[in-house]
């Protein structure tokens, strides 16, 4: 009797594939992290709490009210391929391009792995890139190493670099021209080498060009290049060569607006005339920008164009902000480099997390978020990604169909 009572005094459930759940299930799609934490008691809730509003994940404030999905899409995809990057280049400086799993379990850094977990598993993500065998065989330590194929894709990569190598001693040049001093430690240049399309070796195919460069040694023991001769003809911004082209369009792309009270009783066609004025020109940025006086409207667009410059001359028009900052006494940047580039919207675009934004240019791409102009590393690095993204045997399809084509 007791068992009877019991089971009819229990609450009432509604079925579970009813349409009221059906909806609920729906919007559990859609869910945001945030939702969850009433979810959780308080101790695990503050810490959840916590995780979400660090620098490490917390989105940076776009410079732009209306946010570029394709953008944003290209900083995740970095994320994705980050140990296949980082592997790539820590391997190919190691001694037959391999390193054993016990010692690659403690470079999480070097290697782009999550701290903790193991390599091996990151590893078989990309079988036809990376590959763990016995060395020295048959029964020897396990060993991470570059398939066949990721060795051919090397030496592609190497000879792009040969081909290359003319315009990206432009590149130096120009870079040399628009820093203060015209110098620029050789530590500097090698921490940014992906950024500018450089090979690993190229402070040793900098010394071949002696009447463009010499390599100087610091009191402090660091090795510098310094620019000898300067060319008037390469003193010329990818913004001015653009002005020429449309000037109606650059003029709308920057804005430096002169703060003014009320009392001027400036109308609306009297406010954008002067707005108007302060737009164009930027400071030439190979000019001298120390001779600016600090914190004024010139100053800002003296450092406007040195890192709109800087990213022009980049291999994907973008850099992450550690790369900007590794050039801030060159370029004579402040710590408000970050507010100064919010403030043009139209011309640059910030994505990413408040401790590893980058900035884009945003007339160099598409609104797919593919490049407009696109050269030989750039299309080196998505066969990279398409070949990181494959199985075995899906890369003999490709290779038929390319040969097909070529037929």
């Amino acid at each position: 009797m007791a068992y009877r009572l019991i089971s009819m005094s229990k609450p009432s459930f509604p079925p579970l594939f009813s349409s009221t759940n059906a909806n609920s299930t729906r919007n559990c799609n859609s869910f945001s992290p945030s939702s969850i934490l009433p979810l959780f008691n308080c101790k695990r809730r503050k810490k959840l709490r916590k995780k979400l509003s660090s620098p490490r994940v917390k989105p940076i404030a776009s410079s732009t009210p209306r946010p570029l999905p394709s953008l944003d899409a290209i900083i995740h995809r970095d994320s994705l391929f980050r140990f296949i990057s980082r592997t790539r280049c820590f391997l190919s400086h190691q001694p037959l391009h391999l390193i054993s799993l016990s010692a690659a379990g403690k470079l999480h850094r070097e290697l782009g792995f999550s701290r903790g977990r193991k390599p091996s598993r990151f590893a078989a993500r990309h079988p036809l890139l990376l590959r763990i065998f016995p060395h020295p065989s048959p029964y020897g330590p396990p060993h991470l190493s570059f398939t066949p194929l990721m060795e051919s894709l090397l030496s592609e990569e190497k000879s792009i670099f040969n081909a290359s190598e003319e315009d990206r001693v432009t590149v130096i040049r120009k870079l040399l021209m628009i820093s203060s001093g015209r110098r620029i430690p050789l530590a500097k240049l090698h921490h940014c080498r992906h950024v500018l399309g450089l090979p690993d070796d190229f402070r040793d195919r900098v010394r071949k060009y002696t009447d463009f460069f010499r390599v100087a040694v610091d009191p402090d023991g660091r090795h510098v290049l310094e620019l000898i001769e300067w060319d008037p003809a390469l003193a010329v911004s990818a913004l001015e060569r653009d002005c020429v082209a449309d000037e109606h369009r650059v003029r709308r792309t920057f804005k430096f607006a002169i703060p003014h009270g009320k009392h001027l009783g400036l109308d609306e066609d009297d406010e954008r005339r002067m707005n108007s004025l302060t737009t164009l020109p930027l400071i030439s940025p190979y000019t001298v920008g120390s001779e600016l006086k600090p914190w004024t409207v010139e100053a800002e667009k003296y450092r406007v164009g040195v890192i709109h410059e800087f990213l022009s001359l980049t291999v994907e028009k973008r850099a992450y902000i550690h790369h900007i900052v590794e050039f801030k006494e060159e370029f004579g940047l402040t710590r408000h480099t970050y507010h100064m580039l919010l403030k043009q919207p139209r011309a640059f675009y910030l994505a990413g997390t408040e401790m590893n934004w980058a900035v884009f240019l945003r007339d160099a791409y598409n609104k797919d978020g593919t490049l407009i102009e696109k050269g030989p590393l750039v299309l080196f690095e998505e066969k990279l990604r398409r070949y990181a993204l494959m199985k075995e045997g899906e890369e003999e399809v490709e290779l038929g169909v390319a040969g097909a084509i070529r037929v």
